[in-house]
């Protein structure tokens, strides 16, 4: 990313008011606590439409709240268009990952789509970052956690493929 490049990332779960928002603000949190979120476009989306135009999901920015972060954004759909827009397209989950396979063209479009686990450093290969919205507060906690794990894991690899020659 030397040069002025700016890495265009884009977080993707099904509604778009819980771990995709979380996992751009965090992200974003993170960037700027490290200095470098001039480097870094962050978006999130769903690829569902359900939630479009909605704040966050309540039960997570209490959670957020809870840990001093801010949580803020309004839900949207993932749009074909944006695998152009971006260079980086992370999944939450499995279910999620195949439908952006599904919309995405074979290549460089489909080369771009990750699990977002995949970055987890306490994560196996394949694990899908888990979807509280049916549960209690404790699952919101949880989500939380391995999105902040899972994020910092991002950054460090992001950051390590920019800092060697």
């Amino acid at each position: 990313m030397a040069g002025g490049f700016t890495m265009r990332i884009i977080f993707v779960c099904q509604g778009n008011i819980i771990r995709s928002p979380l996992a751009e603000n965090m992200f974003r949190y993170l960037a700027r606590e490290r200095g470098v979120g001039e480097k870094y476009q962050l978006d999130s989306a769903g690829t569902s439409a359900y939630h479009v135009g909605e704040p966050p999901d309540h039960r997570m920015r209490q959670v957020a709240d809870n840990n001093g972060f801010e949580y803020t954004g309004r839900a949207k759909q993932f749009r074909v268009e944006d695998f152009d827009q971006f260079e980086l397209v992370i999944a939450m989950d499995k279910a999620n990952q195949r439908y952006l396979e599904m919309k995405s063209l074979p290549g460089e479009q489909r080369s771009k789509i990750h699990l977002m686990r995949e970055y987890d450093p306490e994560g196996k290969p394949g694990l899908d970052v888990p979807d509280p919205y049916y549960g209690g507060l404790d699952g919101f906690e949880v989500t939380f956690e391995i999105v902040k794990r899972s994020c910092q894991g991002l950054m460090e690899a992001l950051e390590s493929e920019t800092s060697t020659p």
